[in-house]
């Protein structure tokens, strides 16, 4: 890969909409959600380790998402147990990403870059940002979550301003046209970058 970009920001940020830009911007995105979609779904990788660990969680031959939530609301040892049998299975993947789209610039939407460490892998980072009240407005829109489930969610990540702080570029998604022409200007920038190289 000629240059890994990794994307973050906070839930309700705008970084789905944003990597949707990048693709048309002629990037090759890699979204971590989806990978651990594809890992949970019927015949993903996660989903014998998981019936294990959390036979509960099990739904249809597929691991349930609402289910886990549930779990880890009320015990504090099943995040860390979760993510040790979920995470070296994403990062398989986010490798064979990476070995597939050898003459790319890929995108890595990654939700818990920092918090990870998942920004030691990438050539610069990008956070994507708008204010806090169009975030949860935007969050409690999708009707999927309520104000404490929001909570929960923003008081296990970095704050958005100490994201900001460490990425290489910050984009504020507060119109999609502005977001665009942010994208645009840092493949531009990444591509001077690169024929320099």
């Amino acid at each position: 890969m000629r240059f890994k970009l990794g994307l973050t920001g906070s839930i309700g940020m705008g970084k789905s909409t944003t990597a949707r830009m990048f693709a048309e911007a002629g990037c090759v995105v890699w979204d971590a959600d989806a990978a651990v979609h594809r890992l949970y779904s019927t015949s993903g990788l996660a989903v014998q380790p998981m019936a294990e660990a959390f036979p509960a969680a099990i739904r249809d031959g597929e691991v349930s998402r609402d289910v886990l939530r549930g779990i880890i609301a009320v015990d504090a040892t099943a995040l860390p147990r979760i993510e040790a049998i979920v995470h070296p299975l994403v990062a398989q993947d986010r490798a064979e990403f990476v070995e597939a789209h050898s003459d790319a610039i890929g995108v890595f939407d990654i939700p818990l870059l920092f918090e990870n460490g998942g920004d030691a892998a990438m050539d610069a980072t990008a956070c994507v940002s708008v204010s806090p009240e169009i975030q949860r407005e935007r969050v409690l829109a999708r009707g999927t979550m309520t104000a404490d489930d929001l909570e929960r969610i923003l008081a296990r990540q970095m704050p958005n301003d100490e994201k900001c702080r460490r990425a290489t570029w910050q984009i504020e998604t507060d119109t999609l046209d502005h977001a665009r022409a942010q994208v645009q200007d840092i493949v531009r920038q990444i591509e001077e970058r690169l024929s320099h190289a």
